[in-house]
């Protein structure tokens, strides 16, 4: 076991993406076994005003924040406000811009890495990339020298995805002693490859990853990524089904999977779980029936499908096509309100919907407001994919449809100004969520889902999906809690009737056999803790730190020798 630990990502104390449920629910778990000995690195992006997830403490490291300082690295330390509450050190990487070209200089004469080609966000990040290496260079000399650790420290640097991979470069160059660690969640070319609507799958083994860089304009990215993972001390990933892209993409073969847990302690117990469920339900239907003018009860179905705004990646296209198709499914038993919860290009929630739900709950509602698929108004009314197939399908939600779909199309942080509730008491609201992913290396949706008792559709071409059926020993049923849908580059059509199917299945369930469906959903959740995956961490620490300690015997042998 190391005897500290650096992690940085770009998520740390930035909560922008899936990386931060990882590491904020992780933290804990490493947090009570190492005691504030891991340091979570993350970009001082909250210059203008007071971030919502760190609390500075001018106290705590008070000798490095000075020697910081006279290093003109601009930190601010605290304590991420998170589960197990680990220390933070956040960086301003601004200054580093005036230095940019002479450090990609450097990086191409030691490791060539390709910067020519860098557009988009790839400055930013590498600048927070290298400012945080230097940052765990500062720590590290400053406990050294503080005779912090025993003879022979065992330290870890830990950098998440392509945007850390310039930092754990530098480490390898300027700290030696230090056991670097790289982890891609899902590789820059492999979701572009996707993304671009190429087959992914199928000709895997055929694609070099060079080459698909150059074709579609990811040189950069990829290069550093593959470098990265080329010289670090412990190359990682998160799913089997991703370790196998990087090894045809990035032509290196992981060290460890390090599939991704859940911490499931802010999860309702108790009295709490019902009443926070009914809670969310009341709302969510208010919400619908206000926007559809209907007068939809408790005995709807509430179904759902969530994350980043990735059309085809996240199966959102799939989604809708099997509410269309279950609009005229004979075996469908209840009605069905299906929202699509994932944030769009928002403009500002709709004021007629914002007062139909201010007026008295007495005032009858009997027809619907105009485009009433939609919470909020967005910037792209006319270019956004969801309203397009919509319109194209002809779904206009009208009184006779049994399936009505709903876009939430803003962040859900609980101050969206219609629904006003967060992801997690949304997600609790539902009865059965559905994420028919394409490219998904893990698939926290689905693990979230039933973490709060709710079963779930997923795919095999996400790692979680994968995961499921490895740990039942069978392909998942909706019986088992997770139904998990054999997915292809090409069977898109048989998906989305699987998908129809099984909803149709579900609503005609008696409320025994649901129960007994959400009982088994949260079952296997707890299968999935941080508990029971943090051995894999343990593991790759394990492996960069050996590399790290053959690394320093190996010069100080050659300085005896000299």
């Amino acid at each position: 076991m190391p005897d500290l630990v650096f992690e940085s990502s770009w998520e740390v104390c930035n909560k922008v993406g899936g990386i931060y449920t990882v590491l904020s629910s992780r933290a804990k778990t490493l947090q009570e076994v190492l005691h504030d000995r891991i340091i979570f690195i993350g970009p001082d992006v909250w210059t203008d005003h007071e971030s919502p997830y760190f609390r500075e403490d001018k106290a705590l490291m008070a000798e490095w924040q000075w020697e910081a300082h006279e290093q003109n690295l601009k930190v601010r330390v605290g304590r991420w406000t998170i589960p197990g509450e680990p220390i933070a050190v956040l960086v301003d990487f601004q200054p580093f811009f005036e230095q940019k070209d002479k450090i990609y200089t450097r990086l191409w004469e030691r490791y060539q890495v390709d910067s020519l080609h860098a557009y988009g966000d790839y400055d930013e990040a590498s600048m927070f990339s290298y400012a945080a290496g230097r940052v765990v260079e500062s720590l590290y000399t400053f406990n050294v020298q503080h005779s912090a650790f025993s003879d022979t420290p065992r330290v870890v640097y830990h950098a998440n995805e392509w945007m850390c991979g310039l930092g754990a470069l530098y480490i390898n160059d300027h700290v030696p002693q230090i056991g670097t660690i790289f982890t891609t969640h899902a590789t820059s070319i492999g979701r572009s490859i996707a993304g671009n609507q190429k087959p992914l799958y199928d000709y895997l083994f055929a694609y070099n990853g060079d080459q698909m860089a150059d074709e579609l304009n990811m040189q950069s990215k990829h290069s550093i990524e593959k470098q990265t993972a080329h010289h670090v001390d412990s190359f990682t990933t998160v799913s089997d089904i991703t370790a196998n892209e990087c090894l045809e993409l990035l032509d290196r073969k992981v060290d460890v999977v390090l599939p991704n847990g859940f911490d499931d302690s802010f999860v309702p117990k108790g009295p709490s779980f019902g009443k926070k469920r009914r809670e969310a339900r009341r709302r969510m239907l208010q919400v619908a029936n206000a926007l559809l003018g209907e007068n939809l009860d408790d005995d709807t179905l509430i179904v759902s499908t969530s994350g980043r705004y990735e059309f085809r990646n996240k199966g959102i296209d799939v989604f809708v096509e099997a509410m269309n198709r279950l609009l005229r499914d004979r075996d469908l038993k209840k009605k069905v309100v299906a929202f699509i919860d994932v944030p769009g290009w928002v403009g500002e929630p709709r004021k007629d919907l914002q007062e139909r739900l201010s007026a008295p709950l007495s005032s009858p509602v009997e027809t619907g407001l105009e485009v009433p698929m939609i919470t909020h108004w967005l910037h792209n009314m006319g270019h956004d994919n969801v309203l397009n197939m919509l319109k194209y399908y002809d779904m206009h939600n009208r009184p006779e449809d049994p399936v009505k779909v709903i876009f939430l199309p803003c962040y859900l942080d609980g101050n969206d100004g219609i629904l006003n509730l967060t992801y997690y008491d949304v997600v609790l609201g539902n009865d059965l969520c559905i994420y028919p992913s394409y490219y998904e290396p893990w698939g926290y949706t689905p693990l979230e889902a039933i973490a709060f008792h709710v079963p779930c559709i997923t795919t095999d071409l996400a790692g979680f999906g994968l995961w499921v059926n490895k740990t039942l020993g069978h392909n998942g049923e909706i019986t088992d809690g997770v139904k998990v849908i054999h997915r292809t580059d090409y069977n898109y059509s048989e998906v989305a009737d699987i998908i129809k199917d099984t909803v149709a299945e579900f609503s005609a369930m008696t409320p025994k056999q649901v129960e007994d469906c959400r009982k088994k959903a949260h079952q296997l959740s707890k299968k999935a803790l941080w508990s029971e995956f943090i051995k894999y961490y343990y593991e790759a620490y394990d492996i960069a730190l050996r590399k790290a300690l053959a690394r320093s015997g190996n010069n100080s042998k050659a300085s005896n020798q000299q």
